[in-house]
């Protein structure tokens, strides 16, 4: 098993992006284009802090850190390891099914390593999400066939999507200082990812933006201001109640 320290990092990673999304998802509720995607895309975002939540449970209660409400709420931005990803502003509704099927995608390849894994607790969470992560990336690659070749427009905006998304989407695969010995399968994992999601854009008519450099930082607790704004509209409510700074 690899060392505390390594574990912290991981799943603060794991943890941090889903509850970051989470949030980003949120911010479709009563404004999603048709009002089943406004239920659809809430029930996303709970799935998914809820699965930050069994990230942040393992975290206290295998490896000795904070309560999961206070990692969540009493952590300023540069504690953070979530990547700029998933910080990005939600855009339009096409920034968010690109970014949702990225990321959904990813997911899938990162768990199917996770599964055989020696630590039992990641093994157990991954049990437990793996089904609605399935249905995820059901609903995302099914949004992203339907628009990348309905319209013009549809075309037009899942493009620049992609354009603006693939750099920060690369992002997702930054090795993190801690723990090299995950940090070593990250290219494997992202050409197992490349695999999966080329034939998909492909088949919505999108094309890859070549030569990119992936947009690293969150992983090693780097920043947009993105986050900091994100960070003070989720916290204020519980920072009313227990005016503190840090946990």
């Amino acid at each position: 098993m690899m060392d505390t320290n390594a574990l912290i990092a991981l799943l603060t990673s794991f943890a941090d992006d889903e509850l970051i999304l989470g949030h980003r998802n949120s911010e479709w509720t009563g404004h999603a284009p048709i009002i089943e995607e406004d239920i659809a895309f809430s029930n996303i975002a709970q799935d998914e802090m809820g699965h930050a939540l069994l990230w942040y449970t393992v975290l206290n209660e295998q490896l000795g850190q904070p309560l999961p409400d206070r990692m969540a709420f009493f952590r300023s931005a540069d504690q953070f390891r979530n990547a700029q990803f998933v910080e990005l502003p939600k855009g339009d509704w096409a920034i968010t099914i690109v970014r949702q099927y990225l990321f959904d995608a990813y997911e899938q390849v990162r768990n199917a390593e996770l599964i055989h894994n020696d630590f039992q607790p990641m093994v157990e969470v991954v049990s437990k999400i793996k089904r609605e992560e399935v249905y995820h990336l059901m609903h995302s690659k099914g949004w992203l066939l339907r628009l990348g070749d309905a319209t013009i427009e549809s075309h037009v905006r899942m493009q620049t999507a992609l354009d603006q998304l693939w750099p920060h989407a690369l992002g997702l695969f930054e090795p993190i200082q801690e723990d090299t010995e995950y940090s070593n399968k990250l290219r494997d994992l992202r050409q197992t990812w490349l695999d999966t999601v080329s034939p998909i854009l492909q088949q919505a008519t999108l094309i890859i933006p070549p030569n990119v450099e992936p947009v690293f930082g969150g992983r090693n607790r780097q920043h947009t201001l993105h986050l900091i704004d994100l960070l003070k509209d989720m916290q204020k409510v519980a920072r009313m109640e227990s005016p503190e700074t840090v946990w």
